[in-house]
């Protein structure tokens, strides 16, 4: 799909970080974005920045996300691209043993449920909108719309403490196939990106040792990702027709290790 003025886009978790990249990225092609983020601040500065609209979406919410398309559309059109950023995580052993007192403490399975609604349920709920939205559409060169999922290294190989993410995470990446065949009939492409260890703001909190010995952990090139690559990544996705159901590395070769 040709990326241009004609072209309206929902990038959520726009705000920042590796959606911030792919809403430039858009609008650098000449898109029309909508950034979904739940923070306001951060939310309208991204889009005074970079010529978007702003709306402001709990992605754990129905009513919320109906409001953020209808408010997306009304101002830009009927996306045709949705790139899904919004997440998030926590750090949890399944079950740990206090060093100093024996106390025996297991995962809250609230907070578990929690991790797997934000980033598989709230992935998935845009998806539907937008799936719905791109179907009263009349294709271009074939095609009704794209959709981009962000997964994770850690689908793959989590990480101590990652359970909830992990299985998060691993849910997009097991879910791609199956809804880019259940929408191959309406023109709808669907791939996931699955990034390494990025360079993002929640990153940028970490000592600058921490950071250099994470990126000496990638083969090559032996650095954090920066986001402007995944915004590349992200593009290309947007652009080449014949890649469906596909989740694709973007990593540096890193296999993350147990810790």
């Amino acid at each position: 799909m040709k990326i241009d003025s004609s072209v309206a886009a929902v990038v959520t978790g726009g705000a920042s970080g590796l959606g911030f990249a792919a809403v430039q990225a858009l609008r650098a092609l000449g898109a029309k974005v909508a950034i979904f983020d739940l923070n306001p601040e951060t939310g309208e500065k991204a889009a005074a920045e970079t010529g978007s609209i702003f709306c402001q979406v709990d992605v754990l919410s129905d009513e919320s996300v109906d409001a953020a398309f209808a408010k997306a559309r009304e101002a830009n059109g009927q996306e045709r691209v949705l790139i899904s950023c919004a997440g998030g995580g926590n750090a949890i052993p399944t079950a740990r043993r206090d060093k100093k007192t024996g106390e025996i403490n297991i995962f809250p399975s609230d907070k578990f449920e929690w991790v797997l609604k934000l980033n598989t349920v709230g992935t998935f709920r845009c998806i539907t909108r937008a799936a719905a939205g791109m179907m009263t559409l009349e294709p271009i060169d074939g095609e009704r719309g794209v959709m981009i999922n962000t997964a994770s290294a850690a689908a793959t190989e989590g990480q101590m403490g990652q359970a909830a993410y992990s299985a998060a995470k691993a849910a997009i990446v097991g879910m791609t196939l199956t809804i880019a065949r259940d929408l191959s009939r309406e023109g709808i492409r669907v791939n996931t990106i699955q990034p390494g260890i990025f360079d993002t703001p929640a990153m940028a909190r970490a000592p600058q040792e921490m950071k250099d010995a994470l990126g000496k952990m990638v083969p090559f090139p032996p650095r954090l990702g920066n986001a402007g690559e995944f915004a590349s990544m992200a593009m290309e996705l947007v652009r080449n027709g014949y890649v469906n159901g596909e989740t694709i590395r973007l990593d540096g070769a890193i296999r993350m290790q147990p810790r």
